[in-house]
């Protein structure tokens, strides 16, 4: 149990505080919006493919750079990915998430 409370903070507290309510997979909320949804969009797929390859490319810059494995860096690489700016949404990730620009020492 102890090791779901830190994950719990890991990757939702940490991310977007401590949420109002939550909804399990099983609950009927879940449900019937997963099967609202339409299971083919071919803009999805071109869109899910240009994200994968600048992951891909920051990854490879950033080994290129440092020298080393790519793990040690992720979290770096996914701060940079969701405070970019994305033409497709008009903002960065973050900005359209919380409603404001990230702070950055930069």
């Amino acid at each position: 149990m102890a090791r779901l409370d830190e994950i719990y903070i890991e990757h939702i507290v940490r991310l977007h505080g401590i949420p109002s309510s939550i909804v399990l997979d099983q609950d009927p909320r879940f449900t019937s919006k997963f099967w609202e949804s339409s299971p083919y969009h071919p803009r999805t797929d071109g869109q899910t493919e240009r994200i994968i390859q600048s992951l891909k490319d920051l990854l490879r810059a950033c080994v290129l750079e440092q020298g080393v494995s790519w793990v040690k860096y992720l979290l770096l690489i996914e701060f940079t990915y969701n405070t970019s700016f994305h033409s497709s949404i008009g903002m960065a990730p973050f900005e359209a998430l919380y409603g404001k620009r990230c702070r950055t020492p930069l």
